[in-house]
């Protein structure tokens, strides 16, 4: 019993150890017989075409290229929008601790940045001086209480209900005043046209030259009678204080004296200088002469008149 398992392994230790490298075609497959040729077994297939060799040779290779194309703009498009989401500055209303409003309280502090908005939905009172380094934009009304004070300013358009320039004013282009002009100073035109000129006082330090008439007006100046009309005579006077005629018409028995004494509207601050000439032939070969006064003058004679005769005289007042 115990001999037959030596003999198996002594049958084991005799094979060729070479065997087991032998080709499997070298042997002969079960169910064949001994001279029939060895049955060989059918290698693996190959393996597809590539991907990349399909679209090649696909015939919808420019779709694949358009795709392509569009899918890379899309990519581009959505990281350029997420990118500018994140380079947004967040203008969420956010509102300001006490903390904050205490630091405020300090000499110099940052609020934010440039890119951020401050609004301040309340009144606020600067009690110091505000600076505004960059452009200031006031959207309503502008109300300043005090003095306004700027280096230069430009104004399109604007309206003052009152304007004060304590120093020069300059205007380049023309100047409309559709009210009153008043000017308690001196003023310097260089050229002055007006088609009505209204002046209360005015000081010329050169030549006047008019090119057309001087036309005076004004009230009238009264009249009194003098001694010299004689019994039944009159006497009239038309023009102003500047300029004007006088009409004498003597009566009876006439003597040497005054005419007539014209009373001036307005005073003269001096004594004016009056001008008298005779504007007719009777008036002409009298010894006339005047007497004046800040308050008027008189046309007298120094020698008898012709009674029932008419004398006419023109005056101009000179200040």
């Amino acid at each position: 019993m115990d001999e037959k398992p030596k003999q198996k392994v002594t049958e084991l230790e005799g094979e060729d150890l070479d065997a087991a490298n032998t080709p499997v075609t070298d042997k002969v497959a079960p169910g064949s017989t001994a001279g029939s040729p060895p049955v060989k077994s059918n290698p693996p297939s190959p393996k597809g075409p590539s991907l990349w060799h399909r679209i090649r040779s696909s015939k919808n290779l420019y779709l694949f290229v358009f795709v392509g194309i569009l899918l890379f703009i899309a990519a581009v498009v959505a990281a350029a929008l997420i990118w500018g989401k994140g380079s947004d500055s967040d203008s969420t209303p956010q509102k300001l601790t006490a903390e904050q409003l205490a630091e405020l309280a300090g000499s110099q502090t940052v609020v934010g940045d440039s890119k951020q908005t401050l609004t301040i939905q309340s009144n606020t009172v600067f009690e110091g001086q505000v600076l505004a380094r960059n452009d200031f934009s006031v959207a309503g009304a502008l109300s300043v209480g005090g003095a306004l004070s700027l280096p230069s300013v430009d104004v399109g358009s604007g309206s003052f209900d009152q304007l004060q320039v304590d120093n020069d004013l300059a205007v380049g282009g023309g100047l409309v005043v559709n009210g009153t002009l008043s000017v308690s100073g001196a003023t310097s035109f260089k050229n002055l046209s007006a088609s009505q000129l209204n002046v209360t006082s005015l000081t010329l330090s050169g030549d006047l030259a008019i090119s057309r008439h001087i036309t005076t007006s004004g009230g009238g100046p009264s009249k009194s009678n003098g001694a010299a009309l004689g019994s039944g005579g009159t006497a009239s006077v038309s023009g102003s204080d500047t300029a004007g005629t006088v009409a004498i018409n003597t009566g009876s028995s006439p003597p040497a004296g005054c005419f007539i004494t014209i009373n001036f509207v307005n005073k003269f601050a001096d004594t004016p200088h009056v001008v008298i000439s005779p504007s007719n032939s009777s008036a002409g070969s009298l010894s006339y002469y005047t007497n004046r006064s800040t308050a008027g003058f008189s046309i007298c004679t120094a020698s008898t008149p012709s009674a029932a005769t008419n004398y006419i005289f023109d005056y101009v007042i000179l200040d």
